[in-house]
């Protein structure tokens, strides 16, 4: 039989349930919140067409929000634009050519933006 080496308090009647990895209640865990993407502080702007049958994307790389916040972010650029779009692993995506609208958004925010790609 294997031992278990990550065992431990999964209930208390004190604090209810308990997570596995912190071992913290789960309304108080850390090790499942999300932080914000470590970069080098420059918010990138570009398009891309690979992959989507020629229509093109605006892509936003490098924003320093994480979650819920960068999902929020990413609803009122979509509004600002006018446009559909979609978070994936951190990276915003706005449907059409967005980068000359995009750009002095971002720069309201206090962020460094470039305009990356062609």
């Amino acid at each position: 039989m294997k031992k278990r080496s990550g065992g431990g308090l999964v209930f208390s009647t004190e604090q209810g349930r308990m997570c596995p990895e912190c071992r913290h209640p789960v309304d108080e865990c850390v090790c499942s919140q999300e932080q914000a993407p470590a970069g080098d502080g420059v918010v990138r702007v570009s398009r891309e067409t690979k992959g989507r049958k020629g229509k093109g994307v605006t892509l936003i790389t490098g924003i320093p929000m994480a979650g819920s916040d960068l999902k929020a972010y990413a609803k009122t650029l979509k509004a600002k634009c006018g446009t559909g779009g979609t978070v994936k692993d951190g990276v915003v995506e706005i449907q059409g050519d967005q980068r000359d609208i995009l750009i002095p958004l971002l720069k309201e925010k206090g962020w460094t933006v470039k305009k990356a790609g062609g």
